[in-house]
């Protein structure tokens, strides 16, 4: 899209020969978005929270990628026309919006899974504070133990 956008106003009439370059450049956004639409599946399979949200955005992010297709497809075979130049920017641009919104959304439900355990972890330290026999003590502290191991794999694998 930067490239697209800051190129002159009037581009001159004289093929420069990118057009191969360009084709290779939509193909390796069209695979990353695959890819992200292949995750974003998984992750709104196994979503409790906002699942009808993730589906409307990844049915977005297609309907974009395809857009972004069909615009850059016609931009390459006349890459001097400027009309053509506005489409794919206009394109690209609406599909850097669904797929931000795609990813905001992924956040917020792996910000709820993490809150969700959190609020477990919680439960368990305050029964914790409030053991009143030492068996109970040592079935607590393993349950403090993996609920704590549990809400720090979550929080490590969110730093990936």
């Amino acid at each position: 899209v930067t490239t697209l956008v800051n190129c002159p106003q009037k581009p001159s009439s004289k093929k420069k020969g990118r057009s191969k370059r360009a084709c290779v450049l939509l193909a390796s956004v069209e695979k990353a978005t695959w890819n992200l639409l292949d995750k974003g599946e998984k992750i709104a399979k196994e979503a409790i929270v906002f699942k009808e949200e993730l589906h409307a955005a990844l049915a977005d992010v297609r309907k974009e990628s395809q857009a972004l297709k069909v615009s850059a497809e016609a931009f390459t075979s006349d890459p001097c026309y400027l009309p053509k130049r506005q489409a794919v920017v206009q394109a690209a641009r609406s599909l850097l919006t669904a797929v931000t919104r795609l990813l905001i959304l992924a956040d917020m439900v792996d910000v709820a899974y993490l809150l969700e355990h959190l609020t477990v972890f919680h439960r368990t330290l305050e029964s914790l504070r409030n053991v009143s026999s030492k068996s109970d003590l040592q079935k607590t502290y393993q349950k403090f133990q993996k609920d704590l191991e549990n809400l720090d794999y979550l929080a490590y694998k969110r730093q990936q």
